[in-house]
């Protein structure tokens, strides 16, 4: 018998180094690249907790929570309600509470760019005069630390906010919950990166006194703008709604500034807000960690659900809360190094920890989840526009569904994918691909660049060893 394998073209499947398959094509074969990778090793407490979760009754339990928790996402319909005063409108909030970032710290575990920006809030909200006397108040009691998450809200990085901020009020139409968030400061030099000094300071006192009141006279006349609505359309324009907001910001601008002009502010103040707002298209990048948070915060609490509810950062650790456990169980890993590209005179070791509440974006199925839709993105995270598009694709194997709300033109309109699945992640070894910006790893200088980042897998391993003791103990 004579060998065929010469006499017609070869197709090749390649699952080497993308190299092989290269040198393939170059002989004029056809081929395939195979993403394949060994599966990652499993400690035997991790592959005896994965066994009982696939029992078929543990299994068919955690299905029908899981399909509960994605239509609470899917069917959550968050809308601007107001903007207001920190201490006026978020559950918890005193004159001397501090929130941050990410899950629960300690001033003493905190990072560079956390110090930082609590340093400032301390010195803008009086109590400390410079920021010297502000480490002070913070090393010895004078303020009172707790996560944005554990009050119903979100911070974009060191996430830092205090009782004269202003918020972002977005209630949930369906299920009645609220979400805040502050303000975004707009430049690179900004609190929230770390950067503290008089600049900053000012510029938050003009938020204070001038762009937070203007933006809630402006929303008590408007009542409410849809913001599910607003997040799709964005995604149709080149968003991805975490990093990338320049319709996001055109179109959330668009909807408040016939109500902005009819407050009573004088027309140099209306100018001075609206050239603030042209400065960044970061402006509406807050609102979106907002509409994330309502979402999610909704599906919290369903017991058998194995679906990830939070990702957060606080530069020193990165923490996840599962739907099953109600309130404020934490599962937390070391914070990783985003890599990226820096900015002018910056290299990667002055990189400060992954930090930020932002990946709540992320979380819900936007950010990096939905990369594809924004290929415009690659420059400032870094990778390629295929890559950009795969991360889109790849997240299908970690999540339980799509959202028919939200969807990506370039591939045929398909729907995002949302409901980060710990049994997934763990059985397939894949990791949530988070875009983020990078702080300074010091106080007091800010953003120096922008990147790619995943969550350390030990916390999805902390978290399926306590669904198996809790689900199916």
């Amino acid at each position: 018998m004579s060998n065929q394998l010469f006499d017609r073209k070869l197709e090749v499947v390649n699952v080497g180094l993308p190299a092989f398959l290269a040198d393939v094509e170059a002989q004029g074969a056809d081929g395939v690249q195979v993403d394949w990778a060994p599966p990652r090793e499993m400690s035997p407490e991790v592959r005896d907790a994965l066994n009982k979760l696939r029992r078929p009754d543990v299994a068919e339990r955690i299905r029908a929570a899981n399909a509960e928790v994605v239509k609470r996402i899917i069917d959550a319909h968050p809308v601007l309600v107001g903007y207001g005063k920190a201490i006026d409108v978020v559950p918890g909030m005193t004159a001397n509470t501090i929130l941050h970032a990410g899950p629960p710290i300690e001033w003493k575990d905190m990072s560079g760019p956390m110090r930082g920006a609590v340093t400032g809030a301390i010195v803008f909200e009086g109590l400390a005069k410079d920021i010297a006397e502000a480490e002070e108040v913070a090393a010895n009691g004078g303020v009172i630390f707790s996560p944005c998450h554990e009050h119903d809200c979100v911070g974009s990085m060191a996430g830092v906010t205090s009782a004269s901020m202003y918020m972002h009020i977005v209630k949930n139409q369906v299920h009645g919950n609220v979400a805040y968030t502050n303000l975004s400061e707009q430049l690179a030099k900004i609190l929230r990166m770390g950067a503290n000094d008089q600049s900053v300071v000012d510029r938050l006192v003009w938020m204070r006194d001038v762009l937070g009141p203007m933006l809630q006279q402006a929303m008590e006349l408007a009542g409410e703008i849809d913001l599910r609505s607003m997040l799709a359309q964005a995604l149709h324009m080149g968003d991805e709604d975490h990093n990338r907001n320049i319709a996001g910001t055109l179109l959330l601008f668009q909807a408040l500034a016939p109500y902005m002009l009819q407050t009573d502010f004088t027309t140099e103040q209306k100018k001075d807000v609206f050239e603030f707002i042209q400065s960044s298209d970061y402006f509406s990048g807050p609102t979106w960690m907002a509409v994330s948070k309502c979402a999610l915060d909704a599906a919290h609490g369903v017991p058998d659900s194995t679906i990830v509810t939070t990702m957060c950062r606080n530069g020193t650790e990165f923490g996840v809360r599962v739907a099953n456990f109600e309130g404020f169980r934490w599962f937390t890993g070391p914070a990783q190094q985003v890599i990226g590209p820096m900015m002018a005179g910056y290299k990667p070791e002055d990189s400060g920890l992954d930090i930020g509440d932002s990946a709540i974006t992320e979380t819900y199925g936007i950010g990096g989840f939905a990369m594809a839709a924004a290929p415009a993105i690659v420059p400032l995270v870094g990778g390629t526009v295929d890559e950009a598009i795969n991360y889109s694709k790849d997240m299908l194997a970690i999540t339980t569904t799509v959202n028919p709300n939200l969807t990506i033109p370039i591939l045929d309109f398909r729907e995002v994918a949302t409901g980060i699945d710990v049994v997934k992640v763990i059985e397939t070894g894949e990791l949530p691909i988070i875009n983020t910006a990078i702080a300074h790893k010091e106080a007091g200088i800010g953003m120096i660049g922008t990147g790619l980042v995943n969550p350390p897998f030990e916390v999805f391993e902390k978290a399926i060893v306590a669904l198996a003791e809790s689900i199916a103990a």
